[in-house]
């Protein structure tokens, strides 16, 4: 590539993270509506009224006012649980409020392989617990018995009459592509003597912590979707903000609210998701919180507590409403999550824009057909990048020759630069015509890095969060969803910008080599463009290397093969013969017929 497009495409990342960075730091506070309130259950003889899904409201709620107090008080019990397990993940159901405690994934352990990964805390609400309000939930007794088909069965009754059925089960299934997948069926029957209407509840989605300390927040999110199109607030969003340049101040908020109707909602960190489809119902609102939990070394952590709002109903005596949901507590594995029906995949939140998302997928798609012919992750993004690099050679072969010829036109052009430095119009004009008369295209080099922008992006956004990278090891690497530490240097303090903690300076040893291939392929590059443009690139790799420190493995090592390709392509052009500077013949003219 050559000097342009380094500029070019330093400014597009160094833009891309800027606005990532702001736009999760500084979302603008939202409007309040005129009250907030929960979803309350209606006594006996209330007529209903509009539930959250038929309100036109659909503005965020900060939660300035505090937090509602519990409608009713629930006397202690004790608390027992029951389990329902597969190949994949173990369900610890509660009584407390009839719910999922926690879920334990059986085959992806924490790091340096501490423990099965946990989905939900025990200290916040069950996952599927019916709530009053989730600011402050009342969670009631159920009674729990397994039945005959393995499923189990919980029970509860409110004092209007209302009994509440509940029953978790795995839908029967002949492919592992949903062994994460459970279902819980709600039967709402009026066994009192009056009509029984609600005008909605809420339905717990538990809590998501980060999947590492050193994770950025965006991966900790609340996330709903709407016609295939998924939206979200990750745990930053409740923090106070100085704003920017005066726009964007706001007080830390205690909790997220907003009118939707959605498809699904989930609670998600990096690599890990908790996803609720009503199967026979709209989402009509979110809810969300952040909270501190502790996690197993003691240490507390900011995380999201969340719930969604379902429809109301009205029920005669001996009427019955009955509320199908699916599950998915597991990785966010695309193709399993890909095989579910309710655009699940958007999960994975890949991008925003279709042309990254579409690359993102089918660049993941293309390293697991790699890692299931080769067996290791390392050498599967090795070959995509090969891959990746063999279909854009010949298009770098062109611009390795345009900025070739670009560079015998360098001293041409810096004697006009000379002569007509009083008249910058004139001087780019006989620039051109230079370039035209020799038959250079100024933006020849440009193409491929251009080609390459979706492509680097794409890989950015799949290689940060896909579960299959986590825990694959690859030579010295541990991780390669992680930074590849080598070894820690103490007591270098904290360096905000490249996301340090306080222990220590750790060594990645990809990224550095990544940095050494950039100044090594600049080396390389013919030498085009001013002395300030040069000057300019002396601090490219330093830039590149700031920002790819902290960031995963996988993605250093994605761009240090590239770099190295790219060097032994322009050691192979520089191995051809230097081309002739010469003028282009001008183009024939078209000749014209006269008028008969």
């Amino acid at each position: 590539m050559d000097r342009q497009a380094w500029i070019a495409i330093t400014l597009c990342v160094i833009g891309f993270f800027a606005l990532t960075f702001y736009n999760a730091k500084h979302l603008p506070p939202p409007t309040p509506p005129a009250a907030v309130s929960p979803l309350p259950v209606a006594a006996p003889g209330d007529q209903p009224v509009a539930t959250a899904a038929q309100s036109p409201s659909a503005s965020p709620v900060s939660g300035a006012a505090p937090a509602p107090a519990p409608s009713a008080s629930v006397p202690p019990f004790a608390e027992k649980s029951e389990t329902l397990r597969n190949e994949d993940v173990e369900l610890f159901l509660t009584n407390r409020g009839g719910g999922i405690r926690e879920a334990r994934l059986l085959h992806h352990v924490e790091a340096k392989g501490k423990g099965e990964i946990i989905l939900n805390s025990p200290e916040r609400m069950p996952i599927g617990a019916i709530v009053e309000q989730p600011a402050a939930p009342a969670l009631s007794e159920f009674t729990m018995a397994r039945q005959p088909d393995g499923s189990v069965q919980m029970e509860s009754a409110t004092p209007q009459g209302l009994s509440i059925r509940k029953r978790f089960f795995f839908p029967p299934t002949n492919e592992k592509k949903d062994n994460y997948v459970s279902e819980m069926q709600i039967d709402f029957r009026n066994d009192g003597q009056q009509p029984y209407a609600t005008p909605g509840y809420f339905i717990a989605l538990g809590s998501t912590l980060p999947t590492h300390p050193n994770d950025m927040p965006a991966y900790t999110r609340l996330v709903w979707c709407i016609n295939g199109e998924p939206n979200g607030v990750d745990v930053s969003w409740f923090e106070g903000s100085g704003g920017f340049l005066g726009f964007g101040q706001h007080a830390p908020r205690p909790f997220y609210q907003e009118k939707v109707a959605a498809d699904w909602a989930a609670m998600s960190n990096q690599f890990f998701t908790t996803i609720l489809t009503p199967l026979n119902a709209k989402v009509g609102e979110v809810w969300g919180k952040r909270v501190e939990v502790k996690r197993g070394d003691a240490k507390s952590v900011a995380g999201i507590e969340g719930a969604i709002a379902l429809p109301g109903f009205e029920l005669q005596p001996g009427q019955t409403n009955t509320l199908r949901v699916q599950l998915y507590t597991g990785p966010k594995i695309y193709r399993r999550v890909a095989a579910l029906q309710h655009d699940e995949a958007e999960i994975m939140n890949f991008s925003a824009f279709s042309l990254l998302k579409v690359v993102s997928q089918a660049l993941l798609n293309f390293m697991n057909l790699l890692h299931g012919w080769v067996g290791d992750y390392g050498f599967a993004i090795i070959l995509l990048t090969a891959c990746v690099k063999g279909v854009l050679w010949p298009l770098q072969n062109k611009a390795n020759k345009s900025m070739r010829r670009m560079s015998l036109l360098a001293p041409k052009m810096q004697e006009l630069k000379e002569k007509y430095k009083e008249d910058p119009t004139r001087m780019n004009q006989e620039v051109m015509k230079l370039y035209k008369e020799h038959g250079v295209n100024p933006v020849g080099g440009c193409l491929p890095m251009l080609i390459q922008i979706p492509v680097f992006f794409g890989l950015f956004n799949m290689l940060g969060q896909v579960a299959e990278l986590r825990n694959a090891t690859f030579l010295w690497v541990k991780d390669l969803s992680q930074p590849d530490t080598l070894f820690v240097i103490p007591g270098m303090g904290w360096v905000p910008i490249l996301g340090i903690p306080d222990l220590g300076l750790p060594i990645n040893i990809l990224p550095i080599l990544m940095g050494a291939s950039n100044v090594w392929l600049m080396h390389m590059t013919p030498k085009t463009g001013d002395a300030m443009q040069r000057r300019v690139l002396m601090f490219m790799p330093l830039i590149f290397l700031i920002f790819c420190y902290n960031f995963a493995a996988a993605l250093a090592l994605y761009y240090t093969t590239q770099n190295l390709f790219t060097i032994l392509q322009l050691w192979h052009n520089q191995k051809q013969p230097m081309p002739v500077l010469e003028k282009a013949a001008p183009a024939p003219k078209k000749s014209r017929k006269g008028r008969s």
